[in-house]
């Protein structure tokens, strides 16, 4: 599937053609990007009418016909629910179930007393390391708000010292390291081996973890300004005792297994010829699927956190606590969606692809040209996903041509795309409008430390990355 994603997305774009110049299609999107930061710095206009508002004015200069201009618009606001909402959605109601149980006090405090208050935020960061090798960046971010926020209230310091580097490093492993989407299908693309990949992915990720998503995102958290805990998850409940240690870890690592699950039963189909229809395969591709285990996962957490303590007198609270999770974020969906839309529209102007084809022209090192056709990409359209996949897509024809390429080149040059792809988070990013919110942050304070972050992630990777590929060629 993978290895028809490009064609795909050029297929999509192509069902509908700008007549606009290259150079005017540019200078729209750089507007447009203006305009957007204006309204929502500025104006204080809420981000969702302003990414809806700016996306319909760039379709309309770019000259995307009226009549395709609502499927525009829709899809990308569509495409872009389909993957976040339920993965949001439930991780909410796990989170806030964690948090009301009184399981986040007792995370809390153990990482707290295993690690010392003032390796606090480290212990969250590496927590959160490990919680993001499997699961997506946003459903494993919003399960482990309510850790960070706990931790927050109980050391009395600002959400952005211990929140920043635990995003560094959800970061980190969403951008580089398999089970992900965009550097497995990378790797497909380009031919890479996807276990050698990951090994590379780890020797870059790991000291890229530690000084662009973790020592960075201290400095950067010192330097903005004192940051409360916002009350999105609730407090925790007083007329119950606190669950056990163990429980709480039983409920966080459940998703890990079954995402685990999945991908093992994914990789014996592929690699291993292990027949698709085997009842066992079925099953742990159904319960491995990202909203399938968070779903699996959060009525576990009704049942042990919720029903269990109170011997099945629950009255209404499920369904209250369920309301009261989702009702919040519904704002941070929505934002969401409305980024995915005005991705959308930057895509299918075809700047993104017009930028790509001119650096793929320019005759670089492929390692390099690689890095930066994800880097144009990226900034263009927004997905870390899309423009690593396009990316890989667009450079397959020269991998290919070059048969010295070595399997541990390959792997390379597949963690070098996928470092371009997560640089410069922006406006048109997803993930930028989730976190940010999720955080209570304006759309300033997230440019100045997401933003940051994310940049210092990919470079640093691409730099080690490179310095690796010339060490073995």
């Amino acid at each position: 599937m993978s290895t028809s994603l490009p064609a795909a997305l050029a297929a999509q774009a192509a069902e509908i053609t700008s007549p606009r110049s290259t150079g005017f299609l540019v200078i729209t999107a750089v507007l447009a990007i203006a305009l957007l930061l204006v309204l929502i710095i500025k104006v204080r206009l809420h981000a969702f009418y302003s990414l809806v508002i700016v996306s319909l004015l760039t379709a309309l200069v770019a000259g995307i016909p009226t009549g395709e201009l609502v499927g525009v618009l829709t899809g990308g606001f569509g495409s872009t629910l389909a993957t976040v909402a339920l993965l949001v959605g439930f991780g909410a109601v796990l989170g806030r179930i964690v948090e009301t149980s009184g399981g986040a006090q007792v995370l809390a405090d153990t990482l707290v007393d295993r690690f010392g208050e003032k390796r606090a935020p480290l212990a969250l960061s590496v927590a959160s390391l490990l919680y993001g090798f499997p699961i997506f960046l946003d459903a494993a971010f919003v399960v482990m708000l309510p850790i960070i926020y706990t931790v927050a209230r109980r050391l009395g310091g600002s959400l952005m010292l211990y929140a920043l580097p635990a995003a560094g490093a959800f970061l980190t492993m969403h951008a580089l390291v398999p089970p992900h989407p965009g550097p497995v299908a990378a790797s497909g693309i380009l031919g890479a081996d996807v276990g050698l990949t990951l090994v590379v992915a780890l020797l870059v990720g790991l000291p890229t973890w530690y000084v662009a998503g973790y020592r960075l995102a201290l400095v950067l958290a010192r330097r903005t300004p004192f940051l409360p805990v916002p009350e999105l998850l609730g407090a925790p409940s007083t007329d119950q005792p606190r669950p056990r240690f163990g429980v709480i870890l039983l409920v966080l690592l459940l998703p890990l297994v079954l995402i685990f699950g999945g991908t093992a039963s994914n990789t014996a189909v592929t690699n291993y010829g292990v027949d698709e229809d085997n009842a066992l395969v079925v099953v742990l591709r159904l319960i491995g699927a990202t909203p399938v285990a968070l779903l699996i996962t959060s009525v576990l957490a009704l049942l042990l956190l919720v029903v269990r303590p109170n011997r099945g007198k629950v009255g209404s609270r499920m369904e209250d606590l369920v309301d009261d999770a989702l009702a919040p974020v519904c704002s941070i969906i929505l934002i969401t969606g409305a980024g995915g839309m005005f991705g959308r529209v930057l895509t299918v102007t075809g700047i993104g692809g017009a930028l790509a084809d001119g650096l793929n022209a320019a005759g670089l090192p492929i390692i390099l040209a690689g890095f930066i056709i994800a880097v144009a990409l990226r900034v263009a359209q927004g997905s870390a996903t899309v423009a690593g996949t396009t990316a890989a897509g667009l450079l397959a024809p020269a991998v290919a041509a070059d048969p010295t390429l070595s399997a541990l080149q390959l792997a390379c040059i597949t963690v070098a795309v996928a470092a371009g792809a997560i640089s410069f988070s922006h406006v048109n990013d997803s993930g930028f409008w989730l976190v940010g919110r999720f955080l209570g942050l304006d759309t300033a304070t997230t440019l100045r430390t997401w933003s940051v972050i994310a940049t210092a992630v990919g470079l640093m990777s691409f730099g080690l990355v490179w310095i690796l590929y010339a060490i073995i060629s």
